[in-house]
C-alpha cells in the first residue's frame, strides 16, 4: 500500500510537469500555480480513499469531487455554501466561464493573458488528465497508457501555436512521464523480493543494472531525437492536396503551394486591442512614399448570415507574386516603393504589408502569398520580432478614372464571390434608396459611403457591442453608432447588396507617431475599412469611419471626408485642353502619392537596411557550447594540479622492503609529517586510478596497490614506466598497511612517466576522449549524482516512515490493543 501512494503522488507530479509546454501559450504562471493546487487536492483525495481500501469506482468519484471543490475555491461565483461547497448557481457560473473561454480564444493570440475563462478551461483540463493518469497507473496498473492523456496536454500549445512549440517544455514533460515508468518499475520491484546479481551479490532495489543502463539510454536517446529530428526534417507544405481542393476565384489564388493559415479571428483581434488601456508598439515601418495609405495584414471577404469571416488562405511562394501593371484601365499609374518593417508585439501569423507587393526581402520560404486576399501568412510562423523589407507598387487614378469604369458582368467570378450577401430586407430598401438613379459603380459606391456621415446621424463609439450579422447591421444602421468594425462591415454589406464587389481589410493606419519617414504603429492604430473591387483597377479602399476619431485617418480625392466643412473659396477645376483625354491621368494633387518627390524612388536613397545579429547569435551559442564541452577537462586539470600540490612537498626517496638503493637514504617518520606522507601517497594513487580510467586501463578495486601497480607494468610501459609505477604502488600500499609511511620521493615525476607512458600506448581516440572529455571526470559525476539519489532516497523514506507513525489505522490498531 505504501508503495500505490509513493506512486500516486509521483503520477500527480508527472502530470504537472506533462503540462509544462502550455507556458508557451500563457503570459505568467497564474495557471501552474491554480494546476498545481487542484492537482495535489486530487492526489491527497486518491491516496486517503486507498488508505480506507476503497474501491476503484470510490476513489474515482473521490476525485471528481476533489476536482470540484479546488475549481469552486478557485474559480467562485456568488452562492456558493462555505465559499466551497458548489450550488446550482456555481455550475450555471461554471457554464458562463465556458462559453466565455470560447470568445476568450477568438479574441486573444499566443500568449495569452490570465483571464478567469482560459484560466478554468486549462485547470479542468489539467485536473482531469490527472485523474486519468492516476486511474491508470495506480488503479489499473498501466502506467505506459498514462502517457496519452499527458499527451493530450502537449496536443494543445501544438494546435493553437503557429510557430514551433519551443522544445524545452517537451522535454520537461518527457522526464515526468519517464519518472512515472521508472516509479512503477521499481514499486514492481519491491514485490518481486530482494535482487541478486549473477554470482550471487545483493543488489539495492535503486542500484543500476546493466539492463536498467541499457533502458535510460535508449529513453534519453529517444527523448533527444523527438526534439531534433523535427528540426532537421525539411519544411513539408499541403500543396499537393491544394492542387484537389482549391477550385480559384479567378483572381489567381489556389495554383500554387501552401495552405491554410493559422486561425485568426481579426474582427475579435481589433475589437480586443482597441479596447486596451495601455498603448503597446506593434509594428515600425519606413518607406519612401511621401503619404502611403493603410500599411495591412488581413482581410474578410466571405459573409454568412452572423456576418463577414476571414477565411484561412492559400497561395504560391514570394518568388511568384503576380504583377498589379498588367492590363491597367485606361488613366491608371504606377510607382513602385520600398518599404522596410520591424515587428515588434504584433503577434499574428500574417505580415503587415502594404497593397501589391512585387518582392521581398529576409523572408523565409515559410511564408506564401495570398493573391486573391492580397496577404503574406505562414502555417508555421508568427509575425512577432521580424524583420523584412519588400517593394510594392502603388496605383494612381483620380475620381473621373472610376467613373469611367465598366460594371463587371454577372456571371464573373469575382462579382459572383464578393458581391452576394444573405437577403435582409432593410439593408435592400436602403441600398435601393440610396442607388436610385445612379448608372456607374463609382456613383453607387459614392452615395453609400456619403451616407456614414455625421450629416445623417452616425457618430463613433468603442463601447457598442461588435458584430457584423444581418442583426447586427440592421442595428448599427438604426442606431448608427459605432466605430471601424461596424463602419468597414456595412459600407461592404451594402455595397455588395448594389452588385459591387467588396470586403473589410485590417491594418493599421498611419498613426501619429512619424519621424521623418518612419512611422510606429501601435495597437491603438489597428483600423478596418472597405476595399471596393473596379474593373481594370483592381482594390480600391473607403474608409467611412469618422476620421476625426482615427488617429492617423487618411482620405483620398474619391473617398474625401464626409464630415469636413466644406472650403470657402474652392479652387476652380483645371481645364482640359481640346481633344484630350480626360482619364489620362492624375492631377499632381490628386495622386495617392501626393508630394512624393521623384528622385526617392527606388534606386535612390532608401533607408538604410538594418544590421543583422544572427551572426553575433550565433558566436556566441558556439562559445557557450565550447564552454561547456570544456567543463570536464578544466575539473580534470584543476584536480589533476591539487593533487601535484599536495604531492609537491616531500623531497626524501625511500624504498619500502629489502635495501635502498646507494646513495637513498630511507627516512622514516611519525606525527604530523606520517600523515601528510599517507595524505600525498594517497593522492598520487589517486591521480594514478584516474589516469588509467582516462586511457582505458581496467580498474579492479578488489586488488591491493601492488598487484595493480605489477598489471600495469605488465602492459608494457617501458622501463621507466614500469619503475614509476612500482613506486607509486608500494608509496600506496605503505601509506595503506604500515605503521609509517613511505616519503617517496618523486610521485609526481612518476605520475607523469607513467601518464606518457599510457598516452605512447594509446591510440588516436583514446588520447583525444582522456583530454577533452575524460571519463574519469564523468565517472566521478556518476558516481556522485547515483550517492545523492540514495541520499535523497533515504531521506524520503524516514520522512515517510515518520509519517506513518500519526497514521490514522495505526493510531486506532493501538488503541484497540490496548
Amino acid at each position: 500500500m505504501r508503495g500505490r501512494r509513493h506512486l500516486g503522488f509521483v503520477a500527480a507530479a508527472a502530470t504537472l510537469l506533462a503540462a509544462a509546454p502550455l507556458s508557451a501559450i500563457f503570459e505568467r504562471w497564474t495557471w501552474l500555480l491554480d494546476s498545481a493546487i487542484v492537482v495535489a487536492m486530487i492526489a491527497g483525495v486518491a491516496t486517503l480513499t486507498r488508505s480506507l481500501r476503497a474501491p476503484v469506482w470510490a476513489q474515482v468519484l473521490s476525485m471528481l469531487g476533489a476536482l470540484l471543490l479546488g475549481l469552486t475555491w478557485l474559480f467562485p461565483g456568488d452562492g456558493e455554501l462555505l465559499g466551497v461547497i458548489p450550488t446550482p448557481d456555481t455550475f450555471a457560473h461554471f457554464g458562463a466561464l465556458l462559453s466565455n473561454s470560447a470568445a476568450d480564444m477568438r479574441s486573444y493570440g499566443v500568449k495569452v493573458p490570465d483571464t478567469d475563462p482560459l484560466l478554468f478551461v486549462t485547470v479542468l483540463g489539467v485536473g482531469g488528465v490527472a485523474i486519468v493518469v492516476d486511474l491508470l497507473t495506480v488503479g489499473l496498473r498501466r502506467p505506459a497508457l498514462a502517457g496519452l492523456p499527458m499527451l493530450a496536454i502537449y496536443s494543445v500549445p501544438v494546435a493553437v501555436y503557429v510557430e514551433n512549440v519551443p522544445a524545452l517544455p517537451f522535454v520537461v514533460g518527457a522526464v515526468g512521464f519517464l519518472w512515472l515508468l521508472a516509479a512503477d518499475n521499481v514499486n514492481r520491484v519491491r514485490h518481486f523480493g530482494r535482487r541478486f546479481t549473477g554470482d550471487g551479490r545483493d543488489v539495492d532495489i535503486w542500484e543500476p543494472s546493466p539492463l536498467a543502463a541499457a533502458g535510460r539510454r535508449l529513453a534519453v536517446v529517444g527523448v533527444v531525437l523527438a526534439v531534433l529530428l523535427p528540426l532537421a526534417a525539411p519544411q513539408m507544405t499541403d500543396g499537393l492536396l491544394n492542387r484537389f481542393t482549391n477550385t480559384g476565384t479567378g483572381l489567381g489564388e489556389g495554383n500554387g503551394r501552401g495552405g491554410p493559415g493559422g486561425g485568426v479571428q481579426l474582427f475579435s483581434a481589433l475589437r480586443g486591442q482597441l479596447n486596451q488601456t495601455a498603448v503597446t508598439d506593434y509594428v515600425k515601418v519606413t518607406t519612401n512614399e511621401e503619404d502611403p495609405f493603410y500599411l495591412r495584414f488581413g482581410t474578410a471577404d466571405r459573409v454568412r448570415s452572423s456576418g463577414f469571416e476571414d477565411r484561412a488562405p492559400t497561395g504560391s511562394p514570394l518568388n511568384q507574386l503576380p504583377d498589379p501593371r498588367a492590363n491597367p484601365a485606361p488613366g491608371v499609374s504606377f510607382q513602385t516603393y520600398r518599404a522596410q518593417v520591424e515587428v515588434a508585439n504584433f503577434n499574428m501569423p500574417l505580415l503587415p504589408i502594404y497593397a501589391n507587393p512585387i518582392g521581398f526581402s529576409n523572408v523565409d520560404n515559410s511564408w506564401l502569398y495570398d493573391r486573391g486576399m492580397q496577404v503574406v501568412f505562414s502555417n508555421r510562423r508568427q509575425s512577432k520580432g521580424k524583420k523584412y523589407a519588400f517593394d510594392y507598387v502603388r496605383a494612381t487614378y483620380t475620381q473621373k478614372v472610376l467613373e469611367s469604369v465598366q460594371p463587371l458582368q454577372p456571371t464573373d467570378p469575382i462579382r459572383k464571390q464578393f458581391a452576394e450577401v444573405p437577403p435582409v430586407p432593410q439593408v435592400e430598401e436602403l441600398v435601393g434608396r440610396l442607388t436610385q438613379g445612379k448608372t456607374t459603380d463609382y456613383a453607387k459606391v459614392r452615395a453609400i459611403y456619403d451616407y456614414f456621415s455625421r450629416d445623417n446621424g452616425f457618430s463613433y463609439s468603442l463601447t457598442t457591442e461588435g458584430g457584423t450579422g444581418n442583426d447586427d447591421i440592421v442595428n448599427f444602421l438604426t442606431n448608427k453608432v459605432g466605430f471601424c468594425q461596424q463602419y468597414a462591415s456595412a459600407m461592404a454589406w451594402l455595397v455588395r447588396q448594389a452588385g459591387i464587389p467588396s470586403r473589410v481589410a485590417f491594418g493599421f493606419t498611419v498613426g501619429g507617431d512619424r519621424r521623418e519617414n518612419t512611422y510606429t504603429l501601435t495597437n491603438l492604430n489597428m483600423h478596418a475599412w472597405t476595399e471596393v473591387y473596379f474593373n481594370g483597377v483592381g482594390w480600391v479602399p473607403f474608409d467611412a469611419t469618422p476620421a476625426a476619431n482615427v488617429t492617423g485617418s487618411t482620405r483620398t480625392d474619391w473617398a474625401p471626408d464626409t464630415d469636413a466643412p466644406d472650403p470657402v473659396a474652392p479652387a476652380p477645376a483645371p481645364s482640359t485642353a481640346p481633344g484630350a483625354d480626360p482619364t489620362a491621368g492624375a492631377a499632381p494633387d490628386d495622386r495617392l502619392d501626393r508630394g512624393f518627390d521623384d528622385g526617392n524612388l527606388v534606386g535612390g536613397d532608401s533607408p538604410a537596411a538594418s544590421q543583422s545579429t544572427w551572426p553575433w547569435w550565433t558566436a556566441g551559442g558556439v562559445l557557450a557550447l565550447l564552454l561547456l564541452l570544456a567543463v570536464p577537462a578544466l575539473r580534470r586539470s584543476a584536480l589533476r594540479r591539487r593533487r601535484q600540490l599536495l604531492t609537491n612537498t616531500a623531497t626524501n626517496a625511500a624504498v619500502a622492503g629489502g635495501d635502498p638503493p646507494p646513495g637513498v637514504i630511507q627516512v622514516v617518520v611519525t606525527g604530523a609529517e606520517a600523515d601528510r606522507a599517507r595524505a600525498d601517497a594517497h593522492a598520487a594513487w589517486d591521480e594514478l586510478i584516474d589516469t588509467m580510467v582516462d586511457f582505458r586501463v581496467e580498474v579492479d578495486r578488489t586488488e591491493t596497490p601492488r598487484a595493480t601497480a605489477e598489471r600495469l607494468a605488465a602492459e608494457g610501459l617501458g622501463a621507466s614506466g614500469d619503475e614509476a609505477a612500482r613506486l607509486l604502488g608500494r608509496a600506496e600500499e605503505r601509506a595503506r598497511y604500515a605503521r609509517t609511511p613511505l616519503t617517496g620521493g618523486e610521485l609526481n615525476p612518476a605520475l607523469r612517466t607513467v601518464r606518457q607512458s599510457l598516452a605512447a600506448r594509446a591510440d588516436r581516440r583514446t588520447r583525444l576522449v582522456a583530454a577533452v572529455l575524460p571519463p574519469s571526470v564523468l565517472l566521478h559525476w556518476r558516481v556522485a549524482v547515483m550517492d545523492a539519489s540514495e541520499r535523497f532516497v533515504a531521506a524520503v523514506g524516514q520522512f515517510r516512515d515518520g509519517l506513518l507513525r500519526w497514521s490514522p489505522r495505526r493510531l486506532l490498531a493501538n488503541r484497540a490493543a490496548r
